[in-house]
């Protein structure tokens, strides 16, 4: 190799990733292994392998006795994979960091405040979508990058379809349907059949089981309405 040639091997680059957030309401460790068992049992798959972030906001009083030693086996027994704490007190940053957990720090308010202050730059939209015309059998995985997804048939029970922007469904929708999964709060789902194992938009879900009785079967649309998923009648 040329002495004047270098190919770097690697390099760090910053990035926006959607990660699933499990927010700690109270500290008792009870009540979190009861409602946690409540939740993932409604929807295992959608849990397993995930990384998740441990928010830590609400419990970080200096008297709160958060067992997160126990909070993280739990995580992982259920096929989380936890990866970082974001906001709590020292003493739970050095509990986090024994097991290996990183610390997320909030956006400092400065540099919040000098962001908003910036002229927004027009940019121009990408107007781009996938489009499939066959079905989606058990076992698939279909994910769209950027912008929509749409499937002209039907998507199977087991079958998983992800966009970061909207999902458009002509068949049955049988599977699981996850819209905005880059965290865009304004995405949605459309179908002509709604019976879904799961349905999913910037990380909020619903599980068949929570489905309103008379959208069945029936055309429907998805969406969030303040940080809670919506389903109504197309």
């Amino acid at each position: 190799m040329s002495p004047n040639f270098y190919s770097p091997a690697l390099e760090f680059k910053g990035n926006l990733l959607t990660l699933m957030v499990l927010h700690l309401f109270e500290s008792d460790s009870d009540r979190i292994a009861e409602q946690l068992a409540e939740k993932i049992s409604k929807a295992p798959g959608f849990f397993l392998k995930a990384p998740v972030v441990i928010d830590l906001h609400a419990v970080q009083d200096e008297n709160s006795d958060i067992d997160l030693p126990e909070l993280v086996r739990l995580l992982r027994n259920y096929g989380l994979i936890p990866v970082a704490v974001r906001g709590g007190n020292p003493q739970q940053h050095e509990m986090a960091l024994s097991m290996n957990l990183g610390l997320l720090t909030d956006t400092k308010p400065e540099r919040a405040r000098r962001y908003l202050e910036q002229e927004p730059i027009a940019m121009p939209v990408p107007s781009t979508c996938k489009i499939l015309t066959q079905p989606i059998r058990s076992g698939q995985q279909v994910v769209a990058l950027q912008g929509d997804l749409i499937v002209l048939s039907t998507v199977s029970h087991g079958a998983e379809i992800l966009a970061h922007r909207h999902l458009h469904v002509y068949g049955a929708l049988r599977g699981r349907a996850l819209a905005g999964v880059n965290g865009d709060g304004e995405a949605r789902i459309f179908c002509q059949h709604l019976d879904a194992e799961l349905v999913s938009v910037a990380g909020q879900y619903q599980v068949n089981e929570d489905f309103p009785e008379n959208l069945r079967g029936k055309p429907a649309q998805i969406y969030l309405e303040e940080d809670s998923l919506k389903i109504e009648p197309l």
